[in-house]
């Protein structure tokens, strides 16, 4: 049996990410992920690798897009307003298909907000963003093992669809201590890349670029970049399906409050409600078609969400146009308790 150590979970993500090959970290302090640049800052160097403290937000996704083109493996971290920022680059790497991570350990707002737990930037990290019609794939991790495993994945699914990865986690999941196996569970290989800008010897010049001014050029990008994430939406989905079979009622729940309800929907079938949940792991790809499947025989879903009502959305388009969809949301540092959720468990089993 693989060994495991009790490790904070952005901990857990810095030593993923430094097991997943990346050996450049660009980043700028800010709280509640600041565990993450401050390991990094000491563990990188001892396998060869290069931290940088940036100036800003904007140096750090422009040096994760300069290192992406060469073809190595780069990562940045932040909280909300650094992403916000980083928002051009993100453009900038989607337009000209270069991979990389980005890491956002939630903090509430809107403005500077605090260092409370949040999934305020859901609708920013798969819906809003930067300019342009592109995607990012977003995990969503709810466990410290899953901040290690989700950052290797996130890593190998950026080098294969030559996209952006966004690790999205709220401040709980960051500093929860769990133990955790901090090992990969599979081998973790490095992937050629022919189109990686590494010299000219011996090949014909290429370039990495966004700028398209040629009649008709840039639409035939954008259509290619959407054949991509389609291709995404096909092979990549991940949720998590617990005790759906014989539910009369399904929660929408990631990250902490996926936890949360857990204890919710025990509670509630120690008392004859039959609960279930199901969790999206990947929020783009969102499991719109597992959503839409169980919704069409458990016709009332409860979403419960650290926020007003981002993921909100994505459910009410993906559930079959029967359900009776009921919503319950802490925003701006609120966490929900398991008996609040089972409160709303009653009210939406009593509609």
């Amino acid at each position: 049996m693989t060994e495991k150590k009790l490790t904070k979970g952005n901990i857990a993500l810095a030593e993923g990410a430094i097991q997943a090959g990346c050996r450049f970290y660009f980043g700028y302090p800010i709280t509640p992920q600041n565990d993450i640049p401050e390991y990094l800052a000491k563990n990188l160097p001892r396998v060869g690798g290069t931290f940088i403290p940036a100036e800003s937000e904007i140096a750090s996704i422009n040096m994760v897009l300069g290192v992406g083109a060469s073809g190595e493996r780069a990562m940045t971290s932040s909280s909300g307003p650094g992403i916000s920022l980083m928002q051009e680059g993100l453009s900038y790497m989607a337009g000209s298909e270069i991979p990389g991570l980005v890491v956002n350990i939630m903090r509430c707002g809107p403005g500077l907000g605090g260092i409370s737990p949040t999934q305020g930037d859901y609708t920013q990290a798969v819906h809003g963003g930067g300019h342009g019609d592109y995607r990012n794939i977003v995990l969503a991790p709810a466990s410290v093992q899953e901040m290690f495993d989700l950052t290797i994945r996130g890593f190998e699914l950026a080098d294969k669809y030559r996209m952006v990865s966004v690790i999205l986690a709220d401040a709980m999941v960051g500093q929860f201590q769990e133990p955790c196996r901090l090992t990969p569970d599979h081998p973790v290989t490095m992937p050629e890349k022919p189109w990686a800008l590494k010299g000219r010897a011996g090949r014909k010049p290429q370039l990495l670029k966004s700028l398209y001014l040629g009649p008709g050029e840039q639409e035939a990008h954008n259509q290619d970049l959407q054949k991509k994430y389609r291709e995404v939406e096909r092979n990549e989905i991940m949720c998590e399906e617990s005790l759906l079979n014989d539910a009369d009622l399904m929660i929408v729940a990631f990250g902490t409050p996926s936890r949360i309800a857990k204890t919710a929907i025990r509670m509630a079938r120690e008392k004859g409600m039959k609960v279930g949940l199901l969790r999206p792991i990947t929020l783009y790809p969102f499991p719109s078609q597992q959503l839409h499947e169980h919704s069409e025989r458990i016709r009332k879903i409860l979403v419960v969400e650290m926020n007003t009502g981002q993921m909100l959305y994505d459910v009410k388009i993906s559930a079959h146009k029967d359900a009776d969809i009921s919503f319950y949301g802490r925003p701006g540092g609120g966490v929900p308790f398991p008996n609040e959720v089972l409160d709303e468990i009653v009210k939406a089993m009593e509609k």
